[in-house]
């Protein structure tokens, strides 16, 4: 079974927005910000942005497998 970053997480968030002056829509996960794309509709750039998601999990994964340390950190 592959390694997962986020086991359980299925949603996440993402912050969409036209782009005044390409006119195109871009999309941003807030939870992972390097994840972003852009389309010509608002529908175009969240699918778009599905992609990016999955991409920027699955190359976290393999960074991850390769031995890097992890640890969780706690924010109140």
């Amino acid at each position: 079974m592959p390694f997962s970053l986020f086991p359980r997480m299925k949603t996440f968030t993402v912050a969409v927005e036209k782009d005044e002056e390409t006119g195109l829509y871009v999309a941003q996960c807030l939870e992972i910000p390097q994840a972003i794309s852009q389309g010509a509709t608002e529908e175009e750039a969240i699918r778009n942005v599905k992609e990016a998601i999955e991409l920027a999990l699955e190359h976290l994964g393999e960074r991850v497998a390769k031995g890097k340390k992890t640890v969780e950190v706690a924010i109140e």
